[in-house]
């Protein structure tokens, strides 16, 4: 597979957790709560993931390896609860941002960790996506912003943990096959949200008959999809290039809030979809085109 192909995979998992969102809350309207949603879809994404995992190829490995991906699925809980959590104190435009900040936190810890100074490229590129966001959400346009600091807190920490997530699908078990590697992950972070939940209410026939249907679509989107496309592409793209790709959730958040809640969304909201978008094609386009010219002079050379 060409690069483009790895960036195309994670600029999808991406996009599916902008579909969470809409769902959470048309699933909130129904009257389930907050427990009973992030548990549904834990559970029924972690047994999507498996039941394809059974039919798919594996490696054996050691405890101490199952050990570590189920540690490293930590963060795909968390995000789901904290993201979830920040909702409920937030308008949904606002938490989004605060989950937005991944893009340049996921830039920071690669400098720090990593050594790997930020290109002037990428800089424009985030401050693309930054500004975009701020658009698409509809802060500005919107008149003011209502903030509680623990809607701040929640959505600040899903951040982090997303920034988390991305950065050990690029790193965590390289050499597992994606379907087993992600599989793990899904486990980890069913058990992170069990323990931190504990819905109860999911052992009642009728609450899980009914919340089915929306676990069961947020289990595949949130759950069971987005830990393998990250494993599949992160590797290959890196995290820097990987935070910047999986921005295409906004995007998403605000088109879905608008075919699917009927949310009324303004010229600015567009162009800064607009703007994201554009970003995430700067981002990727540049790098090609700098190997190019490089390549070209180095021909030069020869002769």
């Amino acid at each position: 597979m060409k690069t483009w192909h790895y960036a195309l995979i994670v600029f999808l998992g991406g996009c599916c957790y902008g579909v969470l969102s809409t769902f959470v809350k048309l699933a909130y309207s129904a009257g389930f709560t907050v427990k009973e949603v992030t548990g549904s879809q834990y559970l029924l994404g972690t047994l999507l993931i498996w039941m394809v995992a059974l039919f798919s190829k594996k490696k054996k490995l050691t405890l101490p390896n199952i050990g570590k991906l189920l540690l490293s699925g930590i963060p795909v809980g968390l995000t789901g609860v904290f993201y979830y959590q920040s909702l409920q104190t937030l308008d949904a435009s606002l938490a989004i941002i605060f989950l937005f900040q991944f893009v340049w936190i996921g830039t920071f810890i690669e400098w720090m960790v990593y050594k790997k100074i930020p290109s002037t490229g990428k800089m424009v590129s985030i401050g693309i996506l930054i500004i975009g966001s701020i658009l698409a959400a509809g802060i500005i346009t919107d008149g003011g912003v209502k903030l509680t600091w623990q809607g701040t807190v929640w959505g600040l920490l899903s951040a982090l943990t997303y920034t988390a997530l991305i950065f050990l699908s690029s790193s965590v078990g390289k050499d597992i096959p994606p379907v087993q590697k992600s599989a793990l992950l899904s486990t980890g972070g069913l058990i992170t949200v069990l323990l931190i939940f504990q819905p109860t209410s999911l052992l009642h026939l009728p609450v899980i008959m009914g919340v089915a249907p929306y676990g069961l679509f947020l289990g595949l989107l949130g759950v069971a999809l987005p830990p393998l496309l990250f494993t599949i592409g992160m590797k290959h793209v890196g995290p820097g290039l990987g935070t910047i790709l999986t921005a295409s959730e906004l995007p998403i958040a605000v088109i879905l809030s608008s075919l699917v809640l009927a949310e009324s969304v303004s010229l600015s909201q567009w162009f800064g979809v607009i703007l994201i978008l554009g970003g995430i094609v700067f981002a990727n386009v540049k790098k090609p085109i700098t190997k190019m010219k490089s390549a070209s002079l180095e021909s030069k050379s020869v002769y």
